[in-house]
């Protein structure tokens, strides 16, 4: 089925290539509740399940998760260890998928201080969809934006790059996600109106949506509307729209 089938509203072209999420509010959405923090990280992971199968029929080629930061070791030792554990359930029974349909996944951070089970399980998934070339799905894992630009920066220093080598070419081809597209669109959900240490580099001419829905009450309807607004809008990289209309 085309794009155009499945959404009558959008061309494919106006369609993002890169879309990133920063997935907030599985915390507050279970407080809300009355259950443990634990139970809105669990609803999170099946939004994740639905938007990702959905990016993945619209034909979105890559996608990237906010999936757990530098700053969210932090956080009370049961809740990342449950974190962690709900990552390799999630790996373990999405595998099969992410081969089926073609899906590559890929790591953004440092995957050296996680948990031993997290780390074979991430490179387990990593090699059994390292051929997948429809869909490149991105887990920012023990990631920071600051970070690494500054891994990227000692990077060019072990190189040998004189000042002249310094280019933004240079630096994007030592981050994370070199090779890979700039996310187009930017979505966060639940308020929060900040990019959080965020791939601070690839954001600089990303579109931004932030909603007030807490992540795992991010529906697929709130989605095509957000898609919506992206395809409407104009983005000028700095030139004027009669430059745009010009070109």
């Amino acid at each position: 089925m085309s794009n155009s089938q499945l959404l009558d509203w959008v061309i494919p072209e106006a369609l993002p290539t890169h879309v990133s999420f920063i997935m907030d509010g599985n915390g507050r959405w279970a407080k809300h509740r009355g259950n443990e923090r634990t139970v809105g990280h669990r609803a999170g992971s099946e939004t994740v399940q639905r938007i990702v199968r959905e990016c993945r029929k619209l034909g979105i080629q890559h996608v990237t998760l906010y999936t757990f930061s530098r700053e969210n070791w932090a956080r009370p030792k049961k809740e990342v260890s449950f974190l962690f554990e709900l990552l390799v359930s999630f790996l373990k029974k999405e595998l099969p998928a992410l081969i089926e349909q073609d899906i590559k996944l890929n790591i953004f951070g440092d995957m050296g201080d996680l948990p031993l089970a997290a780390r074979t399980a991430l490179q387990h998934a990593i090699k059994k969809t390292e051929k997948n070339t429809t869909m490149t799905l991105n887990l920012a894992l023990n990631y920071s934006g600051r970070e690494e630009i500054i891994r990227a920066a000692k990077q060019l220093v072990e190189d040998s790059a004189s000042a002249d080598d310094v280019t933004e070419e240079a630096l994007a081809a030592r981050l994370y996600s070199s090779g890979i597209p700039d996310p187009d669109l930017m979505i966060r959900t639940s308020g929060e109106v900040r990019l959080s240490n965020f791939m601070l580099f690839q954001h600089a001419y990303s579109e931004m949506y932030f909603t007030e829905t807490l992540w795992p009450d991010f529906s697929i309807d709130e989605f095509h509307d957000v898609l919506k607004s992206y395809a409407a809008r104009e983005r000028r990289f700095g030139k004027t729209g009669d430059q745009l209309n010009n070109d």
